[in-house]
């Protein structure tokens, strides 16, 4: 096993120049070797990828100052998370693009079911993880895409409203003074523009309904030159088309003159649903846009040009026309997703479908971060040590990301070879009814 352990193969020493920069980005000298040492426990086997069986995997010999070193390293040291993500996109992103430019930027948020109330940001709120109400933390994501590869670039706790304005709790958690309470749509918002200023090569942005249904979020993805396909909800109003709310009422004798839309009795918006099923049936188009596991994805599409209705009459101007993307499925009694797409009007309908159902590539980084690379496993409390901790887990999914890009689609943590002595056979972690009795 020694000389093994001598001679790392090319992988091996790939990761060692991809960690090398990670650390030097971390900056102060001390926090190199835990960082490259965290990053690599993620990668190894092993059902558990918190702190201490990382360093019974890592370290069988020395545990616990391997422990206090990695705890240090999430939990207290104050390096950027966002600092060690550019370092990784721009690391990670070059290999992507060698099979195709950036497609999409796409908007995401991930939950992790947590008992307490004391781990920050804790609350019962909806969790997709067990789709519904439960105990949970949320985290927003902005992710860049090809059309074959993705990768998380930006990712920060949502602080519900009731965190945010306890200020016992902030300060038990060390949540920073300069965190307020957002929206997950204005945090996401906040991601894509840190994206643009970046000068991330751009692409269109893609969320779900939770975000397409916001108008600000909308309208800020539009301020920034960003296209978008989001989705909304069945319930959305827009003109139907050729239709827009009615010019403003016509100048009186006194007074300034009217500025506001109007709209009358006879003359409402509709929501996308009405409209939807009001289409003809030769509206509707058969489409596949991608392989699935055993066969192509393909399903029932329309598309038609609309303008969004959302409190036009308080506006002087009506909204702009926009794609309203429509699925229905044949066997269904009426269609199941929306969306709406501010892609040119030219676009073919097929591209629009395509585009739209683009999100599904973030499912594979999510599943990987969550059940390989231990995103939530981390057992600590603050608001640093959950960033930290999902950085690390992001920078060593980027190399992962980065060796498919290279040659290999069935890299998987766990399964590089990496060489590790694994814990000590009488090991058992902090807690465990079984943990013998210190000498």
């Amino acid at each position: 096993m020694g000389s093994r352990l001598s001679a790392p193969g090319p992988q091996e020493k790939r990761f060692a120049a991809y960690i090398e920069g990670l650390a030097n980005a971390a900056g102060h000298e001390d926090r190199h070797a835990p960082l490259k040492d965290y990053c690599k426990g993620l990668l190894l086997p092993g059902e558990r990828k918190s702190i201490e069986p990382m360093a019974a995997r890592l370290h069988p010999h020395n545990v616990q100052a391997t422990r206090q070193s990695l705890h240090h390293l999430v939990a207290k040291a104050p390096w950027s998370d966002q600092a060690l993500l550019d370092h990784v996109w721009q690391r990670v992103l070059p290999a992507m693009q060698k099979h195709g430019p950036v497609a999409a930027w796409i908007v995401d948020d991930t939950g992790f079911p947590k008992k307490g109330a004391h781990s920050v940001g804790v609350t019962r709120q909806y969790c997709g993880q067990v789709g519904k109400q439960e105990n949970c933390r949320i985290a927003v994501s902005l992710s860049v895409a090809t059309w074959d590869a993705s990768l998380p670039i930006a990712y920060r706790l949502y602080l519900p409203k009731d965190w945010a304005e306890d200020a016992a709790r902030r300060e038990k958690a060390e949540v920073p003074e300069g965190v307020e309470f957002q929206t997950k749509p204005e945090i996401a918002l906040d991601q894509i523009r840190a994206a643009v200023a970046a000068n991330l090569e751009r692409g269109v942005v893609l969320a779900d309904a939770a975000y397409g249904m916001n108008t600000d979020f909308r309208d800020g993805v539009t301020t920034l030159d960003l296209q978008y396909v989001v989705g909304v909800q069945s319930s959305m109003t827009v003109w139907e088309p050729g239709q827009q709310p009615l010019p403003a009422k016509s100048r009186g004798k006194t007074g300034r003159p009217p500025r506001l839309l109007q709209r009358t009795t006879d003359h409402q918006p509709v929501s996308v649903k009405q409209l939807a099923m009001n289409l003809p049936s030769s509206a509707f188009k058969e489409i596949s846009w991608r392989e699935g596991t055993d066969r192509k994805l393909r399903s029932r599409f329309a598309a038609v040009r609309v303008r969004p209705a959302h409190r036009d009459y308080e506006k002087a101007e009506p909204r702009a026309e926009e794609w309203l993307l429509i699925e229905w499925p044949r066997s269904e009694p009426e269609p199941t997703k929306y969306w709406m797409s501010t892609l040119p009007p030219n676009t073919p309908l097929k591209a629009l479908v395509k585009m739209g159902k683009h999100r599904w590539i973030i499912e594979r980084d999510y599943q990987e971060l969550k059940q390989e690379l231990g995103l939530g496993h981390f057992e600590g409390r603050n608001w640093r040590g959950f960033h930290h901790h999902a950085t690390l887990c992001i920078a060593a999914y980027g190399f992962l990301v980065a060796e498919r890009s290279r040659f290999s689609p069935s890299a998987r943590a766990g399964h590089l070879g990496f060489i590790a002595p694994g814990p000590a056979p009488d090991f058992r972690p902090r807690g465990s009814p079984r943990s013998p009795r210190a000498a």
